[in-house]
């Protein structure tokens, strides 16, 4: 199957609308990704196909649970990810993608210009260092090991009502006990096409 037909049916087995276009500029990002690889070492996955399934689908995987937010931010987004697929498909909402590190920065940067992406900021911080002036209705994330950790660097962030987001492979036993008492979650098992690995998405909300 070739990578347009892959990411095709992946995004009609997510229930997402498509363009053409979005198909192409969703398929131009990995290919970025793959070139920039070479030297800066952005991800563990070097081939455009398992890109599709990896980096695309799955960071469009959580793509329902964004409704209703007009302002993002993506917390260690690495090569952009969740962030510049999930930008890409939801032009109308606002997104921050933050990472500390210059080289992967660079490349967020060089992408949201490459793909056009008008509503996409990029940010090189740490999320403990923004002003808490700044709110968020959605923080995600796919970084972090430590949901708990997440939870205490982010909550400050988050406007009345948001929510954070934590997209997470294999969820450990005791993980979820280890969350604040302040917060509810939700733990919502993702099917990504094409990954046969476990994912998971824990929705957590103040109480």
């Amino acid at each position: 199957m070739d990578l347009h037909r892959s990411f095709e049916t992946g995004l009609d087995s997510l229930g997402i609308p498509w363009t053409a276009d979005q198909v192409e500029r969703g398929l131009e990002f990995i290919r970025m990704i793959e070139k920039w690889n070479r030297i800066d070492n952005l991800t563990a996955i070097t081939r455009l196909d398992q890109m599709v399934s990896h980096h695309l689908l799955d960071s469009l995987s959580i793509h329902s649970a964004l409704e209703g937010a007009g302002n993002i931010l993506d917390v260690g987004s690495g090569a952009g990810l969740p962030g510049i697929p999930l930008a890409l498909f939801n032009p109308g909402i606002r997104f921050t993608l933050l990472d500390a590190a210059a080289k992967r920065v660079r490349f967020m940067r060089q992408a949201t210009v490459a793909l056009g992406l008008q509503n996409v900021v990029v940010e090189k911080n740490r999320v403990q260092s923004i002003p808490d002036d700044q709110c968020f209705d959605v923080i995600v994330s796919r970084a972090f090991a430590s949901v708990s950790d997440f939870i205490e660097q982010s909550a400050p962030l988050l406007a009345p009502g948001g929510r954070i987001l934590a997209m997470k492979g294999r969820l450990q036993d005791d993980e979820l006990s280890e969350l604040p008492d302040e917060f509810k979650y939700t733990v919502i098992p993702l099917q990504v096409p094409g990954l046969e690995a476990q994912r998971h998405l824990i929705t957590i909300t103040a109480v």
